[in-house]
Parts: C-alpha cells; sequence; structure tokens
C-alpha cells in the first residue's frame, strides 16, 4: 500500500485532495466570518456547516479509491482464485458478529480502472432492426404532422 501511495499519479491524487479539503476550510471559515457580519444570514451559517462536509467527503472519497485500487493490485498480484465450490459457500447472517469477517472488502466495479487513459476512439453505433423499424414509425409520424399541420394551414 505505501508503493501505490507514493506513486507519482497517487501523489497527484494526494495534493489534489488536500488542496480541496485546505479550499473547504477556508471557504467554511469565510461563510463563517460573514455570517458574524452586519450583511450576513442564516444562509452564511449553513453555508459555513455545509462546506467542511464536503472536506469530509474528499477525504472519504480519497480513501475510498486509494484502498478499492490497493485491493485491485493485491488480487492481481495474487493471481486468480477459483470460487468455492456450492456445498462449501455459506450463506453469511449480517447479525452474526462470529461470521463477520474482521473489516469489509471494498466492492471493486468491473471494468477499467478511473485512473486509465481512456481510449481513443469509440466504435460506431451497431444498428439493429429495432432501430430502422423506430426510424421508420418516426418518419411515418413526422409526415403525419406535416399533413396535419397543412390542413391547419389551409383552413
Amino acid at each position: 500500500m505505501r508503493q501505490l501511495a507514493l506513486s507519482p499519479r497517487w501523489m497527484l491524487w494526494h495534493v489534489l485532495t488536500l488542496g480541496a479539503m485546505v479550499t473547504c476550510g477556508f471557504l467554511s471559515a469565510w461563510q463563517w466570518h460573514r455570517a458574524g457580519s452586519a450583511m450576513g444570514s442564516a444562509l452564511n451559517v449553513g453555508y459555513g456547516l455545509q462546506w467542511p462536509v464536503f472536506a469530509l467527503f474528499f477525504g472519504a472519497m480519497w480513501w475510498r479509491m486509494l484502498r478499492m485500487e490497493a485491493t485491485r493490485l493485491q488480487e492481481a498480484a495474487e493471481g486468480p482464485t477459483a470460487p468455492a465450490a456450492p456445498e462449501e459457500q455459506r450463506a453469511v447472517v449480517p447479525d452474526a458478529p462470529a461470521l463477520r469477517s474482521p473489516e469489509p472488502r471494498p466492492v471493486i466495479p468491473d471494468g477499467p480502472s478511473p485512473f486509465t487513459p481512456r481510449p481513443a476512439s469509440v466504435p460506431p453505433p451497431v444498428v439493429t432492426e429495432d432501430d430502422e423499424r423506430d426510424d421508420r414509425a418516426l418518419a411515418e409520424y413526422n409526415q403525419m404532422l406535416a399533413q396535419l399541420a397543412a390542413r391547419d394551414a389551409g383552413d
């Protein structure tokens, strides 16, 4: 985890997250100062309370993404594991503390990491018969609307 956290890509994320959290702190202090001034209102107090929540959100998302990336790299290093046979799998009862793992594992979505470059091009869409049928129906509907508009204009 330390090697991942000290990688150049993650150093940039650390700086961006810290910058966002500090900015939220400054904005919160500014709103509190503004609330105490002659032009201040309850709205400023609300914003003063809201900015620290944003800062906590930035920190929580940074921590979650770091953990997801570390888990993904750890699983890639361990290699693929075969799933357990159905008779070996146990149903986990959420209220039973003995069956709970000490720390929940983060859910890693399938697909590419959000930190990888995007593909240069997107493949063209696949046209199906349903699309062609919808296009014909739309053309017929537009033709009917044009006829109705022409009939109304003639009245």
